[in-house]
């Protein structure tokens, strides 16, 4: 990489990780910049995944207070993630290439109308509270379990928005504050990262260079999302990732069919 290639890396790791301490997609940010400074599709995804590692552990320090009272509850989601995120990566390297090529754009077009969504859905699941007074299980029993182990399947393969799904799931079925549940977000999005990492770090092919800007951004971001996500606008966040989102599906395309 060029100093260029490397600041831009750099700064999409810092991006990355704010966005995703604060609602998930990060990797919409970081994707893309590496695509652009020449990394091959799959090679993209596990720097990327590595790196995110350190920010998603940020991100979960920084909402360590969110977190108390929960330890119970995130000890059972996280085995469950854990589980999801190795077969998810192992379903990434054990996949031939040219499925990978064919089956992001489809992922990141999801990625993306989620992203645009989670205001109508958080709106919906609000409704329905109200009109059936029903209570949410406390740790959302097992209809969550299935969901979560195929968000975290997803987000072991190309982790893209999967923290708006994780957030679509939990605020559905569990009766918390959304704070609490977003902390609870990124303990699930540092897991399956971690285990995914690990599990690359023995069977993949990545570029350490990105893996250590991108670890070194997202660390970065996962304390600025921590400290400043409450007062910043879910829409221009919003915003930015269809942005982004969108110029790598095109991005993809282009690479794809091109």
């Amino acid at each position: 990489m060029t100093i260029w290639e490397m600041l831009a890396v750099f700064a999409a790791g810092i991006g990355a990780g704010t966005i995703n301490t604060i609602v998930g997609s990060g990797t919409l940010i970081t994707f893309p910049v590496l695509l652009g400074v020449g990394l091959p599709p799959v090679t993209a995804t596990v720097s990327n995944g590595l790196g995110l590692v350190a920010g998603s552990i940020s991100g979960a320090i920084g909402y360590r207070d969110e977190l108390t009272g929960q330890r119970a509850r995130v000890l059972r989601l996280s085995a469950v993630a854990a589980v999801g995120g190795v077969a998810g990566a192992a379903l990434l390297l054990t996949l031939p290439s040219t499925a990978f090529e064919t089956i992001v754009p489809v992922l990141v077009t999801l990625a993306l109308v989620l992203v645009i969504l989670q205001p109508r859905i958080s709106r919906a699941v609000q409704r329905r509270r109200e009109k059936t007074g029903t209570t949410p299980h406390p740790d959302g029993g097992p209809l969550l379990l299935a969901g979560l182990l195929a968000a975290s399947v997803y987000g072991g393969y190309f982790t893209a928005a999967q923290g708006i799904i994780y957030m679509a799931l939990m605020g559905m079925l569990i009766d918390d504050t959304l704070q609490r549940l977003n902390a609870t977000k990124n303990i699930l999005a540092a897991v399956v990262n971690s285990v995914a990492a690990i599990f690359f770090l023995f069977a993949a092919d990545f570029d350490w260079t990105a893996v250590l800007l991108i670890a070194v951004g997202s660390t970065i971001g996962g304390q600025i999302g921590a400290r400043t996500g409450r007062r910043l606008s879910p829409t221009v966040l919003r915003a930015l990732i269809v942005v982004v989102g969108t110029v790598a599906l095109v991005q993809l395309l282009i690479q794809r069919y091109g």
